[in-house]
């Protein structure tokens, strides 16, 4: 009898360790610095009840600056979207814009101390033309092209390949996947410019006929490459014509899904993602053949429709703009599954930066009454 009490009270106690919570390790932050900590982005990270401006921004102004401060260089995916879009968001984003600039300004110094040789290949290019694509967003919205944005951009001319276009890496798509990406970032930093293409001389003027013969001849290697011909085309006037543009704009409307949301995994395939460098990763994917709306192709797809002219009361705009309030996440960003590694997924950024643009241009976006919201908390 006692030992078979003795096995009971084991028995009793290993059922109740087993009962007891497992301790995950941490998971390692999407963006870190100081002290500023980004959760790590998951497809399982719950939905927030509804929207919160406060929460987008927050996840967008601190992810930015811990890259920027622990990274030290200008990125596609992060600080380089950041100053893309933030000046457009007016007084969203003033003092982040300005810390930004500061350190755009310092990367374009080395970029102009730097041997020739030293930034013509692999990424340099273009991530010299997000540095350039930056600096002439925050001119943009001043009215007025700096001295040191055009020093930028004529020295982007200087790094272009003799076919136009600009030397990228192929590895990591959406965004440095190909040299035909970097191309759309030149055009795009050259046609946001105040003013700069109407000043410059016979030698810039025969690179810039260069750059738009390329884009002009060369075949988007994907639907999401044709997205890119159509966002730089309505600022470079001339660049595409009224066809493509419309053609364009059918596009984007047929790649909508039933849940009002688009995916970027149905803009191209496997093997055209970065020139087939992650075909293998794609295609083991589980939803292959029906990849889940994201926020990186949902705020893109309705930027590029407003833009275009597309109204928004649309019904394809209207079931985007729901399909965005319904899928924020806590931390503030929209989940977006990165085409390359399931780590950081660092496309988030983006997949939060484009919804956020998409409902400001739709008129979602009540600054104020956000502002009203958080002090009454």
């Amino acid at each position: 009898p006692m030992i078979r009490q003795n096995q009971l009270a084991t028995a009793i106690l290993l059922l109740t360790f087993a009962s007891l919570p497992t301790v995950v390790e941490a998971e390692t932050p999407q963006y870190e610095s100081g002290d500023i900590k980004i959760v790590a982005a998951r497809a399982d990270e719950p939905m927030r009840e509804s929207f919160s401006l406060t929460a987008a921004k927050e996840y967008l102004a601190e992810s930015s600056q811990a890259w920027t401060e622990k990274r030290n260089c200008v990125s596609c995916h992060t600080n380089g979207t950041f100053m893309q879009l933030a000046p457009s968001l007016g007084r969203l984003f003033t003092e982040q814009v300005e810390s930004h600039r500061k350190f755009f300004l310092l990367e374009s110094s080395k970029f102009l101390r730097a041997p020739a040789s030293a930034i013509k290949t692999g990424l340099k290019p273009t991530q010299l033309a997000y540095v350039a694509s930056g600096l002439a967003a925050y001119d943009e919205t001043k009215g007025q092209l700096s001295p040191e944005t055009k020093a930028t951009l004529d020295l982007m001319l200087t790094v272009q390949s003799e076919d136009g276009s600009y030397s990228n890496l192929d590895c990591w798509p959406p965004f440095e996947s190909s040299s035909y990406h970097g191309a759309t970032v030149a055009a795009m930093a050259l046609a946001t410019a105040p003013g700069y293409l109407s000043q410059v001389n016979e030698a810039q003027q025969k690179q810039i006929e260069v750059l738009q013969n390329y884009l002009q001849k060369t075949k988007p290697p994907h639907d999401y490459g044709r997205l890119l011909l159509l966002q730089v085309g309505m600022k470079w006037k001339g660049l595409i014509s009224d066809e493509i543009q419309q053609e364009t704009i059918a596009m984007i409307l047929k790649h909508q899904q039933k849940d009002g949301g688009w995916a970027m995994r149905t803009f191209a395939t496997p093997e055209t993602w970065g020139g087939g460098s992650r075909k293998d990763k794609l295609n083991a994917e589980p939803n292959k053949d029906a990849p889940a709306s994201d926020g990186h192709q949902t705020g893109l797809a309705i930027m590029l429709l407003r833009e275009s002219g597309t109204p928004a009361d649309h019904p394809a705009i209207r079931a985007g703009i729901k399909w965005i309030k319904s899928n924020q996440r806590e931390s503030g960003r929209w989940w977006t599954r990165s085409l390359n590694t399931d780590g950081p997924h660092f496309i988030t950024y983006s997949g939060t930066f484009y919804p956020l643009r998409a409902l400001q241009l739709c008129g979602e976006l009540d600054q104020k009454q956000e502002s009203l919201s958080k002090e009454s908390e």
